[in-house]
C-alpha cells in the first residue's frame, strides 16, 4: 500500500497495483524471457471510407514490405487483407534487453458492398501504408419515360 494524500488534506491508504511489482534491475535479461513479449498484430488498424466513386481502405503497416501482405478478394465479395511481421533474429554476440515492437501474423476481412467492381481492385505501398481502391459501379438513374394517359 502507498499513501497518497487525500484532496481534503489527509492521508488515506490506496492500493497501488505498481507497489512491490517485479521489475527487474538488470539490463541483462537473457533472451529466452522475451519470447513470448512479441504478440501477433491480429488487429490491424484499417480504415474505410467511401467517396462518390470508390471504396478506399487504409491500414498502418509499419516496416512490411510490399511482399508481406496479401490482399484478396473472395468469393461472395469479400476483402481479405493479410500479411506477417517477421520478428529479427538474435544474432551470436548479441543481447536484447527489450522487444516492444509486435511481430506475426494478421488478417482482416471486409464484405464489400454489391456495388463494389472487385475486377478492379487496385492497391499500393508506401511509407508503410497500404491503401486498397475499389472501383464502385456508376449508380445509373432509372429513366423514366412518362406514358400518356388515353381517355
Amino acid at each position: 500500500m502507498s499513501l497518497i494524500p487525500s484532496f481534503f488534506g489527509g492521508q488515506r491508504n490506496i492500493f497501488d497495483p505498481f507497489n512491490d511489482f517485479p521489475f527487474s534491475t538488470s539490463l541483462s535479461v537473457p533472451r529466452p524471457q522475451f519470447s513470448n513479449e512479441t504478440v501477433a498484430f491480429a488487429n490491424a488498424r484499417i480504415d474505410w471510407k467511401e467517396t462518390p466513386e470508390a471504396h478506399i481502405f487504409k491500414a498502418d503497416l509499419p516496416g512490411l514490405k510490399k511482399e508481406e501482405v496479401k490482399v484478396e478478394v473472395e468469393e461472395g465479395r469479400v476483402l481479405q487483407i493479410s500479411g506477417e511481421k517477421s520478428k529479427e533474429q538474435e544474432e551470436k554476440g548479441e543481447q536484447w534487453h527489450r522487444v516492444e515492437r509486435s511481430s506475426g501474423k494478421f488478417l482482416r476481412r471486409f464484405r464489400l458492398p454489391d456495388t463494389a467492381k472487385v475486377e478492379q481492385v487496385k492497391a499500393a505501398i508506401e511509407n508503410g501504408i497500404l491503401t486498397v481502391t475499389v472501383p464502385k459501379e456508376e449508380f445509373k438513374k432509372p429513366e423514366v419515360k412518362a406514358i400518356e394517359i388515353s381517355g
